[in-house]
């Protein structure tokens, strides 16, 4: 996830940077001589300083990984240089707090193994070469000293934790904003183009029609009519379709709906669409399942799911459906074992005209999602290439 997309948050990032070089500067110039300490300390100074610098014009995992390492060699060397500082030690201690400043569960993992490595190694130069000459107020009191350094971790641990799962909601909101924001569009695209195009066809079609009975025309030129009028079939069909997500729902009514029923009649009724290629449909319904939704409309969803699920299944296949109960939901899973998706097709359906069918218009999926979220539901595809997919449909137990 890039950071520094904007040119305020870039702003705000070189401001905190100046500070804190201002801050390392200082650290270098008060009460310090020049001697090989000073130019041990300036040279970590600049490197650090390179580092957070550059570090928004190659905003990667590498410049990430050698920014920490950067860090944590000059606080390492600030404890070295200068024993008698007491403060240097709680410095080390909260190393692994740099790390989440990049929201990188990774990055943050190597940090507190490589601090936790590296603190075991000062403890045991203090103890065993040392002796607490450089180092009283570590050695003194040793075990209270490691107790505390493990207590800093737990915390930055927990901290860390909070913050990424933070995140990752708000990472799930951000997508769901933006599917809400493709069935608002599309919504808009249908009420102002629908009725425009479907007038037009209509008359095409009708005027089609009536040239396919006529007697006085050649048999060749009729064969053609056919194969128009089929097309134009296509056009209405996916200009309904539009009509379906954009039209007022409020005559629709809602009430107590039985999954286990709406289930099998879309079993029922697509259990000869199957028959062809010897697929068919396998129920497995925890019963009581019931769900305040409009009956219609979730048998519209459920055959659509289905129907995509037979259609993606090989030959003389099952497509398995299993509902049950979880934490106060309605849990419905359509399984086929067909080739499966990548990553990147999953996170592209539910998109206006995106579908893996070769005359599909994936607005299918779109009213599918559109049914989901009008009943406070989700839907979650998972797929792996070579298995099958398995779609996940949730909504609050009535």
């Amino acid at each position: 996830m890039k950071e520094f997309q904007d040119g305020l948050h870039k702003k705000n990032y070189y401001l905190i940077v100046s500070v804190i070089i201002a801050l390392m500067v200082l650290g270098l110039v008060i009460d310090n001589t020049v001697d090989l300490r000073f130019m041990a300390h300036g040279l970590m100074v600049v490197v650090v300083s390179i580092c957070l610098l550059i570090y928004p014009r190659y905003e990667n995992t590498l410049m990430r990984y050698i920014t920490v390492f950067a860090s944590t060699g000059y606080l390492y060397s600030l404890f070295y240089l200068y024993p008698e500082v007491w403060s240097g030690f709680v410095l080390l201690c909260f190393i692994p707090a740099l790390s989440i400043l990049f929201f990188d569960r990774k990055l943050f993992y190597f940090s507190l193994v490589l601090n936790a490595l590296l603190i075991a190694f000062t403890f045991i130069y203090i103890v065993i070469f040392d002796q607490g000459r450089n180092y009283p107020y570590v050695i003194s009191d040793i075990a209270e000293n490691i107790v505390n350094f493990i207590a800093s971790q737990v915390i930055l641990y927990y901290v860390f934790h909070l913050s990424n799962e933070r995140i990752k909601k708000q990472r799930l909101y951000f997508e769901q904003v933006q599917q809400a924001e493709r069935l608002k569009t599309t919504g808009q695209m249908a009420a102002a183009v629908a009725h425009e195009i479907r007038n037009p066809l209509t008359v095409v079609k009708g005027f089609l029609q009536y040239y396919k009975e006529d007697p006085v025309l050649n048999e060749n030129f009729k064969r053609n009519f056919s194969l128009m009028i089929d097309e134009l079939h296509t056009a209405e069909h996916v200009i309904t379709q539009f009509l379906a997500m954009s039209k007022p729902d409020q005559d629709k009514l809602t009430g107590s709906v039985d999954i286990e029923m709406v289930l099998n009649d879309v079993s029922e009724l697509l259990s000869t669409y199957g028959l062809p290629n010897d697929n068919n449909i396998k129920l497995s319904i925890e019963a009581g399942c019931y769900v305040n939704a409009n009956h219609i409309e979730l048998k519209q969803l459920f055959i659509n799911l289905i129907k995509n699920a037979i259609e993606a299944s090989p030959n003389g296949s099952a497509v398995f459906v299993k509902v049950e109960k979880e934490k106060g939901h309605v849990a419905i899973r359509v399984t086929d074992t067909g080739k499966g998706m990548t990553q990147d097709e999953v996170n592209s359906l539910g998109t206006p005209f995106y579908s893996l069918k070769s005359k599909g218009t994936g607005l299918g999926l779109m009213i599918c999602y559109n049914i989901v979220g009008k009943y406070n539901g989700t839907i979650k595809f998972e797929s792996q290439q070579g298995i099958g997919t398995t779609v996940t449909v949730r909504f609050p137990l009535k």
